[in-house]
């Protein structure tokens, strides 16, 4: 297929059922659903016809209720104020006798027609038949204008084309480019004025034509155009009228005259713009220094849509092209880009303009970036690579360990992947405001200071995030930079990889960071994601601009890292998945790829007939939502597995057709610690038998240390076999089998396959255990239904979880000390995870000790020191008395360490105070004190309170127009805000509130998928508090 042809899509043909099973992607026809409160914006009354013959709508909000559902009047009337329409409460007497819906009398009699007449009407009819019968066969009739009955299938349909800012026709009317014409090189020239956070550039694009064509579309946003001109090939420059289609942010020069395959030809585009005041294209930012100064920069956020509000460009990840860069700046600045700077030219107007190298790969344009700044490096020399570390002269200090860690880890890449790192330099650079964790410019990676900055006395767990984040951008200059996915449809071959990557490499480089515990907490909660209805497949259709911006979550992250850890552990040898690895990057380097082109690189180096072909396998896990919920039953020796989608929200159609690939991996009680007692079975259908097990064995689990993307069902007597033996000695498990217990149960209680009894048989054995995943498991699990049961105000049965949990894990609170740093990362952990609890349960020598170690802090002006690991709990029980957080706020504007001055503003915004999170809320928003790119963080710690979730709902109702402009529609900062904001919702009241609101929003933000994430959610903790309130009342 050729890969510019205009009519292709570049995308693989997927399944449409996670769009098709989506509810508001199928149903985009909404209603305002909170049409009687005062509230919300209200719009005219749907006509009570319309919603009997148009019941579009009506599907969409009483989805799930069955026929015999509505069978009584009052289920009628609560889903008519639902859908905010009183057309239930019609009854006949209103009707008018005229109404066509009023039986009428039968007339009294009934004439017969003559034969005269039924002869003339039997003609009649005949003449109209052969009529239409000889305009039906008459040859070339196209059946249009002309009246004919059926359309000219041969015919496209006349294209509908947009209207430009011009008013004249805009010629493209897709998303996606055309195909015709391809840039080879880039010629940039940024003038940017930071006084007046203004901008002007020049784009000189060299092109090549790949089939004749008469126009050119690219890319522009919120660039004013000023001047335009066109060569071809070695003719002379001339001007050409540039049209702007705003909606679709494109831009395009059409010809009278065909440019014709093979030729070459360039655009130059004189523009201005303003620089962007939020977080994309070349955003402007600052920072106060030491002195109390503010300093101001500018840097660029390109990914995923945004390098068009900076230059013009072909602004898909598959035109590659090199680029040259000039940037003038003030003498007192540096400029920063992606590759070395090759000269500096002092400048008439006292500017100084510095020249970087031409790129010598070819980029997508999401990765090309810039930066006018006063930051300062430190640097090191690695093979051919400078690695350098910019920051904000102040924290200069902080930077050793990036560094340190970076030069490590491109050395292990380097050799692991057999490529080495192509460019010069590599720069690392803090940014005081900027919304992503990080970002994997090739050659300039940009970063919070969260994630790159730490202190000489930072804590192991702080060092292991700042590691985590180097590691992941490190792995995009070969997953994503150096190969790059064809369309975001595919943007888990990005972000997959370079999760699984991070982890892996650290588990090498740094084992003493322990990210073991970190990886499998992140499995976890991507298979409590993908357990939604409203959850996409891997890799999926992206059509929209919104679309795009939401591929950047748990799915493409975290289950992509997943399923490679799956993939990687079912392989037979160590070796076999590198050298997949290797041989799609060599084969595919400086291109662009889809899915299947990396699973038919593992296929061919498979290296046991045997084993299964890993592209037929593999799709199975990239093509379709979900997961699968394996069960296993057992009569005497013969163990049957069988596969069902796992899914929360039921959906028969989906969970029919429903089939995955397994690499089902278990051990039994005989042999199932280590490694080598690791059996594996593949389960390909629904069902599948397990070869002979021995009557003796006592229990099997399944998924060895959790390295499969599944859940287990084990039955009754299966659970109570391995529960039985946990509470007998718990060290016939691996942790990670142990906390995939516990996680696999809680997910099967959501579900609804085991009562919540069962979870609590096995949490019985808890008061022994001593390792950090599996009780870090059982503590999230059990907060979650903390914090639905306090915010639902069941305060008995609140009260009564309070003191199950203080006594099933107090035995380990009590052993955890105060004062020194813990050694390893994973006692860190746990100490944190347990003391955060019992403070947060207000356990009287948790509160007493933290209150102390937060006066001795304050007291000592800085001198003393709170292990890493329990300032946030330090800092979440100070802010909770009225002089705690005055001491707090003043500390957090003060504060260098911004690890440290993170998990002030967490103790900050954990306040109960109705003021102070009012004013917490509105600070960072306002962004002067608190920076607002902390939104999604504030918003998460307010609504873990009781109090903190209501503010937070209205907050986001009222600033709902602000947010969008801050950041993008389906961002993962907005994703965030409306999953926190939403989550433990459990109440009717509540779900219509939400559906009203954003039902009400329309192309603002009805359509998200994390709107239907969010409703869902709320459904699925009520039907959770309707089935287990009883047994929970009964059994704590």
């Amino acid at each position: 297929m050729d890969p510019f042809d205009s009519n292709n899509t570049e995308r693989a043909d997927l399944p449409r059922n996670m769009i098709e099973n989506s509810m508001f992607e199928e149903e985009p026809d909404v209603v305002d659903l909170a049409k009687d409160s005062a509230a919300f914006p209200t719009f005219p009354a749907l006509d009570p016809d319309e919603v009997a013959f148009e019941p579009r709508s009506s599907r969409l909000l009483v989805r799930g209720l069955g026929e015999n559902d509505m069978d009584d009047d009052e289920d009628c009337e609560s889903s008519a104020r639902l859908l905010g329409m009183s057309f239930m409460n019609r009854s006949a007497a209103h009707r008018s006798s005229s109404s066509p819906y009023a039986r009428q009398a039968p007339p009294r009699s009934c004439s017969r027609p003559s034969t005269r007449t039924t002869v003339v009407c039997v003609l009649f009819l005949l003449i109209v038949a052969a009529m239409i019968m000889v305009m039906y066969f008459l040859p070339g009739c196209n059946f249009t204008k002309t009246g004919c009955p059926r359309t000219n299938k041969t015919t496209p349909p006349e294209q509908v084309y947009p209207v430009s800012t011009s008013g004249e026709p805009f010629p493209w009317a897709q998303l996606r480019l055309p195909r015709s014409i391809h840039p080879l090189s880039y010629d940039l020239t940024l003038d940017p004025d930071l006084d007046n956070m203004t901008f002007t550039g020049r784009a000189v694009i060299s092109m090549s034509v790949l089939h004749d064509t008469k126009l050119i579309v690219l890319h522009s946003a919120r660039l004013n155009i000023t001047r335009a001109t066109f060569k071809l090939d070695d003719g002379e420059a001339r001007a050409v009228t540039v049209l702007e289609y705003k909606p679709r942010q494109q831009i395009a020069v059409k010809f009278s005259e065909e440019l014709k395959t093979g030729q070459s030809c360039v655009l130059t585009l004189d523009y201005s713009a303003n620089l962007s005041h939020t977080y994309d294209g070349f955003y402007n930012s600052s920072y106060t220094d030491a002195g109390g100064v503010k300093r101001v920069l500018a840097a660029t956020q390109f990914e995923p849509l945004a390098a068009r509000k900076a230059f013009p460009c072909f602004d898909e990840p598959s035109f590659k092209a090199t680029f040259l860069i000039r940037i003038s700046r003030k003498p007192s600045y540096l400029t920063l880009s992606n590759m070395p700077q090759a000269k500096s030219t002092p400048l008439l107007n006292g500017l100084v303009q510095d020249e970087f190298e031409k790129t010598i790969v070819n980029m997508s344009t999401y990765l090309v970036a810039f930066i006018v700044a006063n930051f300062i490096p430190t640097s090191k020399l690695v093979s051919e690579t400078r690695v350098s570390v910019y920051s904000v002269p102040d924290k200069k200090e902080q930077t050793h360990y990036a560094l340190d860690t970076a030069c490590k880890l491109l050395e292990f890449y380097n050799d692991f992947f057999e490529i080495s790192y192509p460019l010069k330099k590599l720069d690392l650079v803090a940014i005081p405001d900027f919304l992503a964790g990080a970002m994997e410019n090739w050659g300039l990676i940009t970063f919070r200071e969260t994630s790159l900055l730490v202190g000489e006395h930072s804590s192991s767990l702080e060092k292991q995030v700042v590691a985590s984040v180097v590691a992941h951008e490190l792995a995009h200059q070969w997953f994503g930079n150096l190969v790059t996915m064809r369309w975001w449809n595919d943007l888990w071959l990005n972000e997959g990889f370079a999760t699984y990557m991070q982890y892996m490499s650290l588990h090498t480089v740094f084992p003493q960071l322990d990210v073991g515990n970190l990886f499998l907490a992140v499995r976890f909660r991507a298979l409590d994601n993908d357990a939604l209805n409203s959850s996409h497949a891997v890799s999926m259709d992206v059509n929209k601009p919104e679309q795009v911006e939401e591929m950047f979550d748990s799915v493409s992250y975290e289950k992509g890292a997943s399923i490679l850890l799956m993939l990687n552990a079912s392989l037979p040898g160590e070796q076999q998945f590198r050298k997949g690895i290797i041989q799609y990057l060599k084969q595919f380097s400086g291109l662009n790829t889809d899915t299947n082109d990396l699973w038919n690189s593992l296929t061919q180096v498979e290296v046991s007939p045997q084993h299964p072909n890993v592209s037929e396998m593999m799709s199975s896990w990239t093509s379709q939502k979900g997961f699968p919920l394996v069960t296993v039953s057992r009569k005497g020796g013969q163990v049957t597995l069988t596969q069902e989608h796992f899914l929360l929200t039921s959906d028969n159609a989906t969970q029919a057709s429903s089939l995955w690939n397994i690499p089902v991996t278990y051990v039994t009680d005989n042999c199932s610690l280590a490694p080598e007692c690791r059996q594996v079975f593949n389960l390909k259908n629904k069902s599948g038998t397990l070869k002979e097990v021995p009557e003796s064995v006592k229990w099997l689990k399944l998924n060895y240390r959790n390295t499969g993307f599944y859940v287990v069902h084990y039955g009754d007597e299966g659970w109570a076999a391995l529960i039985a033996a946990l509470s007998r000695n718990i060290s016939v498990l691996t942790p990670e089998d142990r906390a995939s217990l516990v996680h696999n149960i809680f997910a099967l209680s959501r579900l609804g396959r085991v009562s919540f009894s069962q979870v609590l048989n096995l949490l019985s054995y808890m008061s022994n255990e001593t390792e950090t995943s599996p009780v870090a498991e059982a503590l999230l699990q059990l907060d979650v239904l903390y914090c639905l049961l306090d915010q639902r105000q069941e305060h008995s049965v609140v009260a009564r979880m309070k003191s199950y949990i203080l006594h099933q894990f107090r035995p380990l609170m009590d052993k955890q000390t105060w004062e020194e740093e813990e050694q390893s990362v994973s006692k860190q952990e746990l100490r944190s995870a347990l003391l955060n609890m019992a403070c947060r349960l207000n356990e009287e020598e948790c509160v007493r000790r933290a209150r102390a170690q937060f006066i001795r802090y304050a007291e000592s002006n800085g001198t003393v020191r709170i292990p890493g690991d329990l300032q946030q709990v330090v800092f979440t029980v100070a802010a909770q008395s009225d002089e705690g957080w005055e001491a707090l706020l003043g500390m957090y504007a003060h504060a260098t360490y911004d690890a440290e001055k993170r998990k002030m503003l967490r103790g900050l915004a954990s306040t109960q105070d109705p003021r102070r999170i009012v004013w917490i809320l509105t600070a960072v928003l306002r962004g002067d004190l608190i920076q607002t790119q902390e939104l999604p963080l504030v918003v998460s710690t307010v609504c873990h309170g009781f109090a903190g979730y209501l503010f937070v709902w209205d907050f986001i109702q009222e600033n709902w127009d602000r947010l969008i402009e801050k950041f993008p529609l389906g961002s993962f900062a907005i994703q965030s805000i409306i999953k926190s904001a939403t989550a433990r919702f459990s109440t009717q009241a509540h779900l219509n509130q939400v559906e009203g609101f954003f039902s009400s929003l329309k192309e603002r933000g009805s359509q998200m998928r994390s709107v239907q994430e969010a409703v869902e959610t709320i459904r699925l903790n009520q039907r959770w508090m309707d089935r287990n309130l009883p047994t929970l009342k009964e059994r704590l």
